[in-house]
């Protein structure tokens, strides 16, 4: 069994007062693609938020490779090795793409180190390397999810947390997106992703976590959910 990059204990967050999770347990194996599903509201969204440091839990802990790192800010989760890709990507619109690439580096020091990063992420998605110099907020929307895919990439991290990486782009470019997730899982990152599109995240994902109401529900490899009653019912309306 490989060794986990991601513990999840007990944990709870709230927004205002108001609980969004409640005592939520989970893991994520070194090299693996694991799937966050779950409807509106259930809690996906606020679980990545509590692991990246942009939301404090209110109780229990998160570990990655070992180490407790529940309550550090967002930035020292990212020197730990944890990138964010947010839902609606969040670029900066009207700094070109290879400014917005750079920003992903912000804790490179070593230059010779970024400027190969950079070469590799270009590499991952080549329609950036041809819109460099264009202001990100013209690239499409598909365009412009490889370019937060990519900023995320620049930091180096061993845990992609994806947000949405499908919602509201072309089905082509979706294709693409995740041809290139499977690309760099291949090489040993690992993923954890929350994903709408429930039989696309189980086709690509090794194993999957089903949310309701800030609770984890049900749990399995991808392949077992699929076919589960209430994965097809809830979700795929069969």
């Amino acid at each position: 069994m490989p060794e986990a990059a991601l513990r999840v204990h007990d944990l709870s967050a709230a927004y205002a007062g108001v609980p969004a999770l409640h005592g939520i347990s989970l893991s994520v194996q070194r090299g693996e693609i694991v799937a966050l599903l779950g409807s509106n509201g259930a809690g996906k969204s606020t679980l990545l938020k509590a692991i990246s440091g942009l939301l404090a839990p209110t109780a229990g802990r998160v570990e990655f490779e070992g180490v407790r790192i529940d309550g550090r800010p967002a930035h020292r989760v990212v020197r730990a090795g944890i990138a964010y890709v947010p839902e609606g990507r969040r670029i900066f619109a009207r700094l070109s793409v290879r400014d917005n690439l750079l920003l992903g580096a912000f804790a490179q020091r070593d230059e010779r180190l970024r400027e190969e990063t950079l070469a590799e992420a270009l590499a991952l998605f080549p329609v950036l390397g041809e819109r460099a110099n264009q202001e990100a907020g013209t690239l499409s929307g598909g365009e412009q999810q490889m370019l937060a895919i990519a900023r995320a990439l620049m930091s180096r991290p061993r845990l992609l947390l994806l947000d949405e990486p499908s919602l509201g782009i072309a089905p082509r470019l979706v294709t693409r997106i995740y041809e290139a997730l499977a690309g760099i899982n291949l090489r040993g990152l690992t993923l954890l992703l929350v994903e709408q599109n429930v039989q696309l995240a189980l086709a690509r994902a090794h194993r999957a976590y089903v949310l309701q109401t800030g609770r984890t529900v049900l749990d399995g490899p991808a392949q077992e959910l699929l076919h589960s009653d209430l994965v097809r019912r809830a979700f795929l309306g069969l």
